[in-house]
C-alpha cells in the first residue's frame, strides 16, 4: 500500500523498485491523491494508468478535484499543478480511467479508504454509501456532482439526507476527514496532528481524530487511510494505519507490505534519487 503520491513520481519508483514489484505478481494498493501539489502529475497518472491490471486504488480529494477542474465546473487553485494533463493529448482516457476508480476498497480484511470512516458507520455501511458517489460520478449526473461536491455542510450525517447534500458529506467524510465529534460532526477546518483550539470545539462536544472516538463502530477492522501528513505515519489506533507520511511536504513516501506488517520509506528530493530506501518491521 503506498500513501498519497501527489505527482511525486521518482520517490514511488525508488519505493517499487526497492520491494522488487513485479506487475505479474504483486498487486499495489493507493491510498487516491495520486496528482496534484507535486512536480509530475501528468508522468504519474500514466504510469499508474500504465500499471491498472496490477493497480487498487480509492479517490482523494485531489483526484475529484482534478475532475472538477476538468469537466470545468472549478476554477485551479494557485497551488495546483495539474495544467499538463489538461492540456494532454490523452486526458481523455487517463480521466474517463480515473473516474471509475471506487471511494473505498475492502478485500483481504482490510479497508482502504482515502481520509477515513466516521465513527457512526461500519464498514459495510460506509461501503454502502460510497457506492451511491461512485453511481452518479460514473453516470449523466458526474458533472452536476462535481460542481456541488465543495463545501463543508452538511457537517454531520443523517439518513434523511438526499441528493447533492447526502452525496457531499459521505464525500467529505471518506475524502477530506481528519476530526470530528463522536457522532461525526465534521470540523474541516483543522488540519494538523490536533484539533485548533477555539476552533474545533463543536457546540462544546470534544472533538478528535476519527479514529480516536471510544464506541466508533468500525474500530475492529483494518483501515488504512492517507490524507493526513502530519501524522507522519503514525495513528493512536492499532486498526487505523496512516499511510501519508508527507512526501510533497518534505516527507518521504511509504509502502507498508501487507504480509509482513513492514513499512518501506524513500526521500527523493528534487528529482535526484539516493538510490536507496529503508524497510523496517511495523
Amino acid at each position: 500500500m503506498v500513501g498519497d503520491i501527489q505527482g511525486c513520481l521518482q520517490p514511488l519508483k525508488c519505493l517499487l523498485r526497492a520491494v522488487k514489484f513485479d506487475p505479474d505478481r504483486d498487486v499495489l494498493w493507493s491510498v487516491g491523491d495520486i496528482v496534484n501539489r507535486g512536480p509530475k502529475s501528468l508522468k504519474t497518472l500514466r504510469f499508474l494508468y500504465r500499471m491498472r491490471r496490477s493497480l487498487v486504488m480509492v479517490l482523494g480529494n485531489h483526484d475529484l478535484h482534478l475532475l472538477a477542474v476538468a469537466a470545468g465546473v472549478r476554477e485551479p487553485s494557485r497551488s495546483d499543478t495539474l495544467d499538463k494533463i489538461l492540456r494532454a493529448p490523452d486526458r481523455e482516457v487517463l480521466l474517463n480511467w480515473l473516474v471509475q476508480q471506487p471511494l473505498m476498497h475492502r478485500e483481504h480484511g482490510h479497508t482502504l479508504v482515502h481520509a477515513g470512516i466516521p465513527p457512526q458507520w461500519t464498514v459495510p455501511q460506509a461501503l454502502g454509501y460510497a457506492a451511491e458517489v461512485e453511481a452518479v460520478l460514473r453516470s449523466a449526473d458526474c458533472v452536476a456532482f462535481l460542481k456541488a461536491m465543495y463545501g463543508n455542510e452538511p457537517a454531520v450525517w443523517s439518513d434523511d439526507l438526499r441528493g447533492m447534500a447526502r452525496l457531499r458529506v459521505i464525500t467529505n467524510y471518506l475524502t477530506r476527514m481528519r476530526f470530528c465529534t463522536r457522532d461525526g460532526t465534521l470540523d474541516l477546518v483543522s488540519k494538523g496532528s490536533s484539533p485548533t483550539p477555539g476552533v474545533a470545539n463543536l457546540g462544546g462536544r470534544r472533538v478528535a481524530a476519527w479514529f480516536d472516538h471510544p464506541g466508533r463502530k468500525s474500530a475492529g477492522d483494518r483501515i488504512l487511510f492517507g490524507h493526513w501528513a502530519t501524522l507522519a505515519g503514525a495513528s493512536s489506533h492499532p486498526n487505523a494505519i496512516a499511510l501519508d507520511t508527507g512526501c510533497v511536504w518534505d516527507g518521504a513516501m511509504s509502502l507498508y507490505h501487507l504480509e509482513s506488517a513492514s513499512w518501506t520509506r524513500c526521500a527523493c528530493r528534487d528529482g535526484k534519487c539516493p538510490g536507496t530506501a529503508v524497510t523496517a518491521a511495523s
